[in-house]
């Protein structure tokens, strides 16, 4: 039934799309038959509610993506300002750059009065008060338990939007009730809330939501992308604990800090309903957790880890639903894939854990030359490399190589595989969410779920709050939770050790949460309410997270990647058929792994040599750079549109208003 899934979203137990052939085409706004007929029966109350799902949801496409700059659209450009992929510098991480001008800042927050409906977060949040405000005066013809879901539904776009607003600018103004756009009315003109203000009503609207929508829909077959109040919990969560760190908690480094307390209990309670409703998380493998989203359930039921969950369609007709690009995307070009995949910096390669959960260093014996020997079970479902198990459709055992050859010193370079060849950066590509019997020839429609919120990041949460209130003992509990259901050795607290005072324990969780929720569009959020760029944000100018937490900040460095390249000329592939007849499989037996693994080692120690690349990543033109994201980025101001058209708002701290004065707003109160 997937195949006819036609509408994006959502929340485990989402709705499912069989019963409506042509969902989002089908679909009618409420400005095609007035808002005084939304309530008079239950189908156009929904129509109104899936307008808001479709608003929100339609674009996101990838597990790499976020909310853009354009209200409604979702791009990959915050998870590229991270660790994970090199290669794109924007301005927001180029030390050329310097924003601050109310024309360089976000634009998401919205533009000027329309005379149709634009997809703004506004206009979002006016639909969603519209449902809280009317539904239960004028929907006297709907049974109560259809209003209730209805309400809860609301109150969650609210919330979600709400949160959306505050980590992009801090404090904004809150809007409970529908307003008739004016730009003469003084009566509407609404200032800045803080961010406090902001959080606490997000926390509000999600306990109301929580209160009035199931934790899984009875009807699930036919409700499979619709929210639940297991989802509104966990985001309680997420929202508390963004709160609760240092971009919007100058308090943050004090155990007893309240707001660390707060996230604490909001992420036990989440947890504590989440299982009683069946949640939890998804097999006991490494087996398991690289199959997870290829198992996202059958008749609506869903995995069991998927808290929030995107539903993506196989299907090849666009009419009928909408598709994930991410199998095209990672698969390079050796199978059929639209470009040559995505590289993986050298810093990615070397984080993962070693297969006992140590840290990767020379002192416990990882050697880069060889990154792919020894490595933790979810290395190898996250990374693609010479000689690794990766199926398709018509191939279960395919492989292939990542390497290069020179005819002469002078000579093109000539890369190894199909269709021009895997012209990647770096011996290893991301392969991780990917299906091993993707069809190749239609990777474009793979349907790729995307599990936006899964059980393992609640654990995450929690563990996260115990290290902040110096709680080690179950912080290392939480994160043996994660080790354990890949199969890490239980040896040495899962091979973290035995860690040495909050922030020591801070620093252990962040780190996990790279290796478990690599390229699932986390990392970049991680970072932001962390402040690990460079410690400090105009907000919190003395944090000095970075410092405390032993973290080297991200700015100054740059992503880096190289290539394998013959150790000798050749005007033809240097390496033969039988050289390259590895098959590294790891879910096969451990000996059987082992020397799979050791015939590729033998090859690159022979035959191959690491050789920088020939262009920087990282470079703005021709020239390389250093990243550089700067305090006043952390929160942006509004945009010069906004604030022409709305002059009572005040401008952020650090950014300049539309008149070119200083903002003053300061979004950490």
């Amino acid at each position: 039934m997937k195949n006819k899934i036609l509408y994006l979203i959502a929340f485990t137990a989402l709705m499912a799309t069989s019963c409506k052939k042509n969902f989002l085409e089908d679909m009618k706004p409420y400005d095609k038959y007035g808002e005084d007929q939304v309530f008079s029966n239950e189908v156009l109350t929904q129509y109104y509610i899936d307008r808001i799902y479709n608003y929100m949801f339609v674009n996101y496409r990838s597990p790499i993506q976020a909310e853009a700059s354009t209200a409604g659209n979702y791009d990959d450009a915050k998870t590229r300002m991270t660790e994970e992929i090199g290669g794109t510098v924007s301005n927001y991480i180029n030390p050329n750059r310097n924003l601050q001008l109310a024309t360089e800042a976000d634009a998401y927050y919205g533009g000027t009065l329309t005379t149709g409906i634009a997809n703004t977060p506004y206009t979002r949040i006016r639909l969603a008060n519209f449902i809280i405000e009317n539904i239960d005066v004028k929907g006297q013809e709907l049974s109560g338990s259809f209003k209730n879901t209805a309400k809860g539904q609301a109150y969650y776009f609210r919330a979600l939007q709400y949160f959306y607003l505050v980590r992009t600018y801090g404090g904004v103004p809150l809007v409970l009730k529908v307003l008739e756009a004016s730009s003469t009315d003084e009566s509407i003109r609404t200032p800045r809330s803080t961010a406090s203000e902001c959080f606490a009503q997000v926390v509000k609207d999600f306990d109301s939501a929580a209160l009035l929508l199931p934790a899984k829909w009875s009807s699930a077959a036919t409700n499979y992308g619709r929210f639940t109040s297991a989802a509104a919990l966990a985001m309680k969560s997420r929202v508390l604990l963004t709160a609760a760190s240092p971009l919007f908690n100058t308090d943050w480094d004090n155990p007893g800090s309240a707001k660390w307390e707060a996230a604490l209990q909001a992420g036990l309670q989440a947890e504590t309903a989440l299982t009683a409703a069946g949640y939890g998380l998804y097999g006991s493998t490494a087996k398991d957790w690289g199959e997870m989203t290829l198992n996202d359930g059958a008749g609506g039921i869903g995995n069991k880890e998927a808290i929030f969950t995107i539903l993506l369609s196989t299907t090849t007709s666009n009419s009928t639903g909408y598709n994930s690009p991410w199998e095209n995307t990672i698969r390079p070009k050796d199978y059929n894939g639209s470009g040559n995949g995505l590289s993986v910096p050298k810093a990615m390669l070397d984080l993962f854990p070693l297969a006992d959960g140590k840290r990767p260093t020379a002192a416990n014996g990882y050697v880069d030359t060889f990154f792919f020997e020894n490595r933790d079970p979810r290395f190898y479902r996250t990374f693609a490399f010479s000689g690794l198990k990766w199926g398709r459709k018509d191939n279960a055992n395919r492989t292939t190589f990542f390497y290069r050859w020179r005819p002469s010193a002078t000579g093109n370079p000539v890369y190894y595989g199909a269709n021009g060849g895997n012209q990647t950066t770096s011996p290893a590509v991301v392969r991780k969410m990917s299906n091993l019997a993707a069809d190749t020839s239609a990777l474009a429609f793979s349907g790729t779920d995307i599990f936006e919120y899964r059980y393992a990041e609640l654990l995450l949460n929690i563990a996260e709050c115990y290290a902040a209130k110096g709680d080690i003992a179950n912080c290392l509990l939480y994160l043996g939770k994660i080790r354990a259901r890949v199969g890490i050795p239980s040896a040495n607290n899962y091979g973290i050790g035995n860690l040495v005072g909050k922030n020591e324990a801070i620093e252990a969780v962040l780190y996990e949460r790279r290796v478990e929720l690599a390229y699932e569009g986390k990392r970049f959020w991680d970072i932001h309410r962390w402040l690990l760029y460079g410690g400090n944000s105009t907000m919190n100018p003395n944090a000095n997270t970075t410092t405390k937490l032993g973290l080297t900040p991200i700015n100054g460095t740059n992503r880096t990647g190289y290539y394998w390249q013959s150790r000798t000329f050749s005007s033809s592939d240097p390496l033969t058929a039988a050289e390259k007849n590895i098959l590294i499989d790891p879910d096969a037996s451990a000996s059987s792994f082992a020397s799979e693994i050791a015939k590729l080692k033998a090859l690159y120690r022979a035959k191959l040599v690491m050789t920088p690349l020939d262009q920087a990543l990282d470079r703005d033109g021709s020239t390389p750079i250093n990243i550089l994201y700067r305090p006043n980025y952390y929160i942006s101001g509004l945009h010069s549109t906004p604030l022409s058209f709305n002059p009572w708002l005040k401008q952020t701290m650090g950014w300049l208003d539309q008149n070119g004065g200083a903002g003053d707003f300061n979004s950490a109160q």
